[in-house]
């Protein structure tokens, strides 16, 4: 889902950050806040990072869109907090832009929004929707499936606007195929596939950390 540089207009990309930029801003406060209130959040919050960090370099091409991959929004969410997810998938999100060109420096704040704020926060609410009330395998697996389908709608609208906004002698200048592609495109490879893989993985994970660390949920 990582939106390359070039993909979207300058304007999008500085609407995107201007958006991003005080919601990072809280966030980093929010985090803050959780590594004070325990000695081995610093720990825990680094190596979910950086198993979403390995997943989200797992890129498979969609025709129509970018790429689909699974990111761990729903791992962070659930087990630090929302909040918490969004800073580190966005701080993911730029160490694989700027090392490895995955995804772009521009396009950061775009990225980040709906990977790490819209998946994140639809990953939270599904999960604390369902805790309770199903198993937590299907909670898990929903949590993870639902924030999946939630940022690659983000994604498939930021790109699918492009060629409605930016035109030039009929031909779009940036990313050529309208909604009519994306949605299919992207969130149709979503539901089917990525939005599986990424509900199995939450659920596996997490139910990892509940076995074997006995980990108590920032939101439980």
């Amino acid at each position: 889902m990582h939106i390359p540089d070039g993909f979207i207009s300058p304007s999008t990309s500085i609407v995107a950050l201007a958006v991003a930029i005080p919601l990072w801003w809280y966030g980093i406060k929010q985090t803050k806040k959780l590594l004070e209130s325990s000695e081995d959040s610093v720990t825990f919050l680094s190596s979910m990072a950086a198993f979403s960090f390995l997943i989200m370099m797992i890129n498979v091409p969609i025709p129509g869109g970018t790429s689909g991959h699974a990111v761990g929004m729903a791992v962070l969410a659930i087990l630090l907090g929302p909040w918490t997810a969004f800073i580190a998938i966005s701080a993911v999100l730029f160490f694989q832009a700027v090392l490895f060109g995955d995804g772009g420096v521009l396009t950061l704040g775009a990225n980040s929004l709906a990977m790490g704020f819209v998946g994140s926060f639809a990953s939270y609410y599904l999960y604390k929707l369902l805790n309770g009330r199903a198993s937590k395998t299907i909670t898990f697996f929903v949590s993870g499936y639902g924030g999946m389908v939630a940022a690659s709608i983000a994604v498939a609208l930021i790109l699918g606007i492009q060629p409605m906004l930016f035109v030039e002698n009929g031909k779009a200048i940036y990313f050529p195929f309208d909604l009519s592609v994306t949605f299919p495109a992207v969130v149709g490879s979503h539901m089917l596939i990525f939005g599986v893989i990424e509900g199995l993985v939450t659920v596996a994970v997490v139910k990892f950390f509940e076995k074997v660390k006995g980990v108590a949920y920032v939101n439980a």
